[in-house]
């Protein structure tokens, strides 16, 4: 695996988008349906906020990864195309509207995920429990995938989501840990693999997280944060290429080709992380249902 390809790094520098990540946008009404649902009950979704490039698809397929506690991040990630600034009180009515909308569009697994609040006592946890209960309620046969932040390092706060009983529990480390000052100002990379780690201890739940190539990172990097990730007990790693979603967000430093992900999934079940989703449009919640069961069918057969 090699990452010193000069034509990824030519095509970061011109801007220009190399083939394997051009996008083909479909022409279904799907995508208006489920845009026109999620509206209709007052929530957002991150494959909006955050222009997330598979969109297009999973909307036409009736998916959606749901964004709660609101639209504005109290961090700002450099890398991240949600606004950063004062949020708006927390919505006492999201979680059960979700559940609803979970029903609505029948979806067989539901994934939660939300901006940072560390202007709330609990980080929001109470409300990502919420969600949770919500959503067993309207959808019984549903699975349900959170994708959290750090609270802030707080045990208690992340006891109370696990206490919900999610059936993933996804907590990304984005990035390399030699990056965290310019990628992720405000996080802290040993803060987030403690945060893994705990959910990993209580058990009865798939532990995943995932970072992005483009940002700087090595390939001695990569592999030890991979070796990091299953010694915190990740079940699931998902590694996607960094497309820059806005001016105001960093540059790419470079393209990745489709066979560096592959080696990097070879390299992740190497260091005894059951399932590896890697590819460049892969991202935190991109067909998680199915790599979700992959992942708990590979955790449970292991001794």
């Amino acid at each position: 695996m090699s990452f010193s390809e000069e034509k990824s790094r030519n095509a970061a520098g011109s801007g220009r988008l190399p083939p394997w990540l051009r996008v083909k946008l479909p022409a279904d009404a799907g995508f208006a349906a489920t845009a026109r649902t999620v509206a209709a009950a007052g929530l957002r979704t991150v494959c909006r906020g955050a222009r997330c490039p598979n969109i297009f698809e999973c909307f036409s397929k009736g998916t959606a990864t749901f964004l709660i506690l609101g639209g504005t991040c109290t961090r700002g990630c450099a890398f991240c195309n949600i606004a950063a600034g004062r949020p708006e009180p927390a919505d006492p009515d999201e979680p059960e509207r979700l559940g609803r909308v979970v029903a609505q569009l029948k979806l067989s697994h539901a994934v939660i995920t939300s901006v940072t609040r560390d202007d709330l006592p609990d980080g929001g946890a109470g409300q990502f429990a919420a969600a949770i209960r919500a959503v067993r309620r309207h959808a019984p046969g549903a699975t349900v995938e959170v994708l959290t932040p750090d609270f802030a390092g707080d045990a208690a706060a992340l006891d109370v989501v696990l206490d919900a009983g999610p059936d993933v529990f996804n907590h990304n480390v984005e990035t390399v840990p030699r990056l965290y000052p310019t990628v992720r100002a405000g996080a802290d990379y040993a803060r987030s693999l403690a945060v893994l780690a705990r959910a990993a201890r209580r058990g009865r739940v798939v532990v995943k997280s995932g970072f992005m190539l483009g940002l700087g990172e090595t390939e001695a990097e990569c592999d030890a944060t991979l070796r990091d990730l299953a010694a915190a007990g990740c079940g699931m790693v998902t590694v996607g290429q960094y497309l820059r979603p806005s001016r105001r967000n960093l540059p790419v430093t470079r393209y990745a080709p489709p066979g560096e992900f592959e080696a990097l999934a070879a390299l992740g079940r190497r260091r005894g992380i059951a399932e590896m989703v890697c590819a460049p449009l892969a991202r935190s919640s991109y067909k998680a249902g199915q790599a979700a069961s992959l992942a708990a069918a590979r955790c449970c057969m292991r001794p």
